[in-house]
């Protein structure tokens, strides 16, 4: 099975930056897409930003130009860089790792949540 540890939620002022970080473990055999999730009070669960293994990138268009989602370079960890961050981006941030496991099993494993609030 697969683990997700998240890190980086806080509490900044409009127009700050965050940088989010999840990392995947677990008997991993290759990554198929990692990426983070948004939910604010009373709205649904919603894609903020993914990327593939092989290192292609979507972003939902709220984020588009503040946020980008990139790997590090430790195996199996990806970041959200959130720039210009508005009030309106307050909500839990999920990380969401889509795995082939060693055994060619495929899941998908959500983390925990870290809060990102933004305000003044």
């Amino acid at each position: 099975q697969v683990q997700l540890v998240e890190s980086g939620g806080d509490l900044v002022q409009p127009g700050g930056s965050l940088r989010l970080s999840c990392a995947a473990s677990g008997n991993i055999f290759s990554i198929n897409v990692m990426g983070w999730y948004r939910q604010a009070p009373g709205k649904e669960r919603e894609l903020v930003a993914t990327i593939t293994g092989g290192g292609s990138t979507n972003y939902a268009d709220s984020v588009k130009g503040r946020f980008t989602i990139f790997r590090a370079n430790t195996r199996n960890t990806v970041y959200l860089q959130m720039n210009s961050l508005k009030p309106e981006d307050t909500a839990v941030y999920y990380c969401n790792a889509d795995v082939s496991l060693v055994t060619g099993r495929r899941v998908r494993t959500w983390g925990q949540g870290t809060q990102v609030t933004v305000s003044s």
